[in-house]
């Protein structure tokens, strides 16, 4: 089964694993010593990460060694790109509308000539 880099980095642990061996390749005991989860756990957030193309398994001896293959990362970002493009322009909206408030309230109409304003009943 295929599965998308959404669900990979849904996970705190995956996305911890995800963090450790992006800074070096670390075989499985490495990556299962590093938490307080069984063995069995590990290796299936592993086979998840795998099955997402976040990293690859590279047999080395007797050894399995697990690498980083972050580009697929790159889904995630545009995605969230195109929200932090949708909330600044709102952002901004609200910015433009608030100060257009701010100077509706003291402009120069409502004020007296001698520079307070008037009060209201």
């Amino acid at each position: 089964m295929r599965r998308d880099v959404f669900q990979a980095i849904a996970d705190p642990t995956r996305r911890e694993i995800i963090n450790m061996i992006s800074l070096e390749s670390l075989n499985l005991n490495a990556v299962a010593e590093k938490f307080d989860i069984s063995r069995p756990a590990i290796s299936k957030h592993i086979k998840i990460l795998t099955e997402c193309g976040l990293i690859t398994i590279n047999q080395q001896g007797r050894e399995r060694y697990c690498e980083a293959k972050l580009d697929k990362l790159n889904e995630v970002s545009e995605w969230v790109e195109q929200y932090k493009q949708f909330w600044n322009a709102k952002f901004d909206a609200l910015e433009t509308y608030l100060a257009e408030i701010q100077t509706k309230k003291i402009s120069p109409s409502k004020k007296k000539k001698n520079g307070t304003r008037k009060r209201s009943r």
